[in-house]
């Protein structure tokens, strides 16, 4: 049975969702327990605070490492520790595979601006986001996941086919699904899906996974090219602030040379017996 922790502030989210559909399927069918952790369980003061101003100054709160630390200590939790966070690598299809096939996994999910470093560094064993985009809270990443994972335990789906022939389950993205009517709108299904030869089926849904994929893969290419481009955009303007700073430090040195220059000549000029 695979066991999994939430660590969050907002246990009552979690409730509903995970006894419904798939997720409630699962438990049921004994491939998976749901343990839910109160993170203010750990905090010890009157307003069971778990967070902080950041040391620095800024705008928002900082989580503090105290109660997470303490929430895993008490669970005894072993690797995967997942900390949920825009800054982590992108989940996959193999990451719920991995899951799925484990004994244990632990979501920590943060909220307000930011989760003290230290639990990124010294309590997790890995950060996993997403997407490129930030959420209220770690809440919804973690349900994501965790549905992505208990689906593919045993007794989760009643075909377990469906799954193996989704987007992503060794292979790319899944060829179009069509259902009665065969027309609708004047929309028609595709004829070799009408025709009942299942090779011919096989062979159209294998060359539209393909070119699915392909136009996946070469958005996604796009799509980073745009990011790079903006990047170096950041880079440059960067470089000139950086180039400015230190014109102006050197200004400020120059002028400081200066003026220690100046005040000693006034300084020898001052001596007892200096000439005049």
């Amino acid at each position: 049975m695979l066991t999994i922790n939430i660590v969050t502030i907002f246990p009552e989210f979690f409730r509903g969702p995970l006894g419904l559909s798939i997720p409630a399927r699962a438990a049921e069918a004994g491939g998976v327990r749901y343990n839910l952790v109160d993170l203010r369980d750990f905090a010890h003061d009157r307003h069971r605070s778990v967070d902080d101003y950041p040391f620095g100054g800024g705008p928002g709160m900082v989580m503090r490492p105290g109660p997470f630390f303490e929430a895993v200590e008490s669970l005894g939790a072993t690797s995967p520790i997942v900390l949920l966070s825009p800054r982590g690598r992108r989940f996959a299809h193999a990451d719920a595979m991995r899951f799925a096939e484990g004994r244990e996994l632990t979501l920590l999910c943060g909220h307000y601006k930011d989760i003290d470093e230290r639990v990124a560094s010294h309590l997790a064993t890995e950060e996993l986001s997403l997407g490129d985009f930030v959420l209220s809270g770690g809440e919804p990443a973690a349900l994501a996941i965790v549905d992505a994972t208990v689906r593919l335990l045993p007794g989760a789906m009643s075909d377990l086919d469906s799954a193996r022939t989704d987007s992503f389950f060794d292979r790319g993205i899944s060829a179009p699904s069509y259902t009665r009517p065969a027309e609708f709108r004047g929309y028609h299904v595709p004829e070799v899906l009408l025709g009942g030869d299942h090779a011919k089926v096989a062979n159209w849904r294998e060359a539209e996974s393909l070119r699915r994929t392909r136009e996946a893969e070469a958005r996604d290419r796009a799509e980073w090219q745009v990011r790079e481009a903006r990047i170096a955009e950041r880079e440059a303007a960067l470089a000139v602030i950086e180039q400015d700073a230190a014109k102006k430090a050197a200004e400020k040195a120059r002028r400081a040379a200066a003026k220690a220059r100046k005040a000693a000549r006034e300084a020898r000029r001052n001596e007892p017996g200096a000439p005049t």
